[in-house]
């Protein structure tokens, strides 16, 4: 069993408040607007965006491996701005993963912006590590869906606040 970590910190001159609620309370309608290239919708199964809920985020054929995920949300907290999730099925679950959860930390940054962050934590099925080219398509994934939120809300004054 090998447990991998990899993180990441984005700057952004975006209030927190913003991010947050763009990010951790309205993700599923937000993404497929904004990378209808990638994301083709994401769907709540279950619940209502609090802990528990269980969401399916479905691919476009963009992603080569896998065609969705379903995601269960682990915690949120609105005071310290912290959203944690776990893929439950689809994505690499089974196929080069046991395990994925995400946290996500949405802090004050310079000049009223913010810092987002990221850490991804996975359990693989085989005793090795991650390539660093893997490790590299992880976080720039991440970071490209930050960057599409972050353009929508500078783009978008008035939204999430």
């Amino acid at each position: 069993m090998v447990v991998s970590i990899v993180s990441n910190e984005i700057l952004s001159p975006v209030a927190p408040s913003r991010i947050w609620k763009a990010i951790a309370k309205d993700s599923h309608n937000l993404m497929p607007k904004l990378m209808p290239d990638i994301i083709s919708s994401i769907v709540l199964l279950e619940g209502n965006g609090g802990v528990g809920t269980i969401r399916q985020s479905n691919f476009t054929s963009a992603i080569k491996d896998f065609s969705y995920w379903k995601d269960r949300v682990e915690a949120i907290d609105d005071e310290k701005r912290v959203f944690k999730y776990s893929v439950i099925e689809g994505g690499l679950i089974g196929k080069k993963v046991k395990s994925t959860s995400f946290e996500l930390r949405f802090e004050d940054g310079a000049d009223g912006g913010s810092v987002c962050k990221f850490k991804g934590e996975y359990e693989a099925i085989e005793d090795s590590l991650p390539t660093e080219d893997e490790t590299k398509e992880m976080i720039g994934s991440m970071v490209g869906m930050f960057k599409a939120i972050e353009g929508y809300l500078i783009a978008n004054p008035d939204v999430y606040v």
